[in-house]
Formats: C-alpha cells, structure tokens, sequence
C-alpha cells in the first residue's frame, strides 16, 4: 500500500512538472538552436539562392514565397550575425540584379515583397542598386491616382512594409500616405475588414453572403496572419510621427484580441478561425503569424504581457515540440491557396508545394521570443 502511495506521488509529480514544463518558455539558447536548425535545412536544400523554384510550373526564385522566407532570415540576422546568412541574401538578390518578379512595371504586391529585404541589405552597404529597381516600382504607383491595388488581404503583408521602409530611408512621406490610402481602400471600400469580429475577410470572395459549413463567416487563419505581420513590419519601419501610426496600432490589438479567444487548447491555431470543424486540425503558419504579432506587442509595450503571454508560451512551445522534425524540416505547414481547404492535407509529414514561406514566419516569430525570454 504504501509503495503504491509513493508511487502514485512519483507520477503526480511527474505530471505537474511536465505541466509547468509546457507553460514556460525555453532558455534563449534553445529558442536559437531551433531557428539555427531549420534554417540550416533550408539553405542545404537551397545551396543556390537564385536557382528556380519548380512546382506545378517554374518561376523565379524572387517570387513572393521566397521573399517572405528572407524577411525571416533578416530577422535572424538580427539576432546572429553570421557571414552566411548575409552572403545567402546578398547572392539572392543580385542573382536578380536586385529586380522584381514581372519587372518594375509591377504593381502586384506579391512582386514587391522581394523589396523588404532589398532595402534592408541596401541599408547595411548602401550601394544603389540595391533599392533602384523597388523604389522605381512603387514610385510608378505613385505617379498614378489608383488606389485599389491590394484586393486580397495576403497583400498588405507582401507590400506595406516597402512603402514603409521607403518613407524612412527617404524621409518623403508620400510613400506612407500612398499606403495609408490603399490600406483604407482594402479596409474598408473593398470592404474586407469585418469590426463586428474584428478579422478579415481573405477577399471579395468570402464577404456575407458566403459561409463556412457551420454556418459562421470565413476566416482564413493565415490571411489573418499576414495581416497581423503588415501591422508590425508596417509599425517597425515607420517613422515614430506618422500621422496614421495610430490606426495600424489598434489594428494590431483588435486583431490579436479576436484570434486569442480561439487559439486551440493545444496552442495551435486552426486554417478557419470560426469554424475549426472545417479541415480541423495543427497548423503552423498561422499560428507562427499570430505568435510574432503577440511576442512583438508585448515587446513593444502594445500588448499586456499578463494577457498574451499564456497563448505566446503554448504557441511557442506547440510549434517548437510538435511541428520541427530533428533535421529542421516544419510538419503541419498549409501549403498556398486562399482558405481552408487549399493545400491539404496538413499533417506532421506532409510537404507543402513551397517550404520557404513557413519558415519565414517560423524565424520572423522565434526572433520575437527570443527578445521575450528573460
């Protein structure tokens, strides 16, 4: 009876510091371990940063799924400056002579994302052609009175931190005006921001009267988090005075305020926020997405620490125990599309068509709990 007792003690235990275990964060060591890791396997896959990317057709190696995966890079750059990482960005870029996909006649945001990392290695060596071919494209934009570029909401991500970056380097706040109003057209002439649940409609497609199965509105998980991730990229490049900082500021909140009450228990997010029946289950790029917005407000002081950082732990902890294979590979990774049903199956094994823009989110979201742990 009573090695029973004892025995039963041993594993109650056992069991409260597993549970204490899974609400705190790791050591900053192994937060680093793990983005060394699973970028270590992407650039060993990727030996050749210009080679191109082949799925169900070819397309250049600057295309917006890649960007985002450098935004990521930078991010740990930041943080460890290894030569590598630098030398695998400059060779990406001039690869392309520092170009956009389509040229700079491009007003496609996906083409423009490449020109978040172009400026930021042009501010690191300020060699000029690093930003010609970026800041030719968006000045074009601004040399026209349209307005209504941005009609998906993946594409405040891919451009509003160019338009951002542009007005600190160059100090003309016609870049951050021109955002603000194409930001306010996506917002709220198109009509794909919802302030009765304070998320966004992925695009004109999924506005009432289209439903989810259960009969809520649609939500896609990642779209949100592009939108989460325009917020803070937008907020960290622009200057501290810009009349609309505001308004991104708030945007950021509201959002994370709406996706905390539906984190699942695991610390996973959903691919449909309000109906998580709906090809229920892991997956990681939003949820990396919601994660880097959450660490980077409490960061910056815009989130309430004893509020969010619950759901960053179980996130953190979620993505880094359940989704990272032992050679960097990230499982439960929706592949592209535009809802919920695009790129399935998503499971621990299954391989998405780009591996790039997860990670990217996976780096860009590890960065900011690195910052967070004491």
């Amino acid at each position: 009876m009573q090695f029973r007792r004892i025995t039963a003690l041993l594993a109650a235990i056992m069991l409260l510091a597993s549970v204490s275990k899974a609400q705190e964060l790791p050591s900053k060591e192994e937060v680093m371990d793990q983005m060394v890791l699973t970028n270590k396997y992407f650039m060993e896959k990727w030996p050749d940063p210009g080679k191109t990317v082949i799925t169900n057709r070819e397309r250049s190696s600057n295309l917006w799924t890649r960007a985002v995966y450098y935004e990521g890079l930078m991010a740990l750059y930041t943080l460890k400056q290894d030569q590598a990482y630098y030398d695998y960005a400059v060779e990406w870029g001039e690869s392309h002579s520092w170009d956009l996909r389509n040229g700079t006649q491009t007003r496609h945001a996906d083409n423009h994302c490449a020109g978040q990392t172009y400026i930021m290695l042009y501010e690191m060596d300020q060699k000029p052609e690093r930003i010609e071919h970026i800041q030719a494209s968006i000045d074009a934009m601004l040399d026209t009175y349209k307005i209504n570029d941005w009609d998906w909401i993946d594409a405040l991500q891919m451009a509003m931190p160019v338009f951002a970056q542009l007005t600190n380097l160059t100090g003309d706040k016609k870049y951050s005006e021109r955002m603000y109003e194409m930001y306010m057209d996506t917002k709220v002439t198109q009509g794909l921001f919802n302030p009765a649940d304070d998320l966004w409609w992925r695009d004109s497609d999924f506005r009432p009267p289209y439903k989810e199965p259960n009969g809520n509105d649609c939500y896609w998980s990642r779209g949100n988090g592009w939108v989460v991730a325009a917020m803070v990229r937008t907020l960290e490049f622009l200057p501290a005075d810009d009349p609309h900082r505001f308004e991104y500021v708030q945007m950021l909140q509201r959002m994370l305020k709406a996706v905390l009450t539906v984190q699942r228990t695991d610390g996973f997010w959903n691919v449909s926020l309000h109906d998580p029946t709906h090809f229920e289950g892991k997956e990681t790029s939003g949820t990396a997405l919601f994660l880097y917005g959450m660490a980077w407000g409490v960061n910056n002081g815009l989130l309430e620490k004893e509020v969010y950082m619950p759901a960053i732990t179980k996130a953190w902890n979620a993505i880094s125990s359940e989704a990272i294979h032992d050679n960097g590979f990230l499982g439960y990774l929706q592949g592209t599309g535009k809802e919920p049903k695009d790129g399935q199956p998503v499971t621990y094994t299954s391989k998405p068509d780009f591996e790039d823009y997860g990670l990217g989110c996976f780096l860009l979201a590890a960065t900011e709990v690195y910052k967070l742990v004491d």
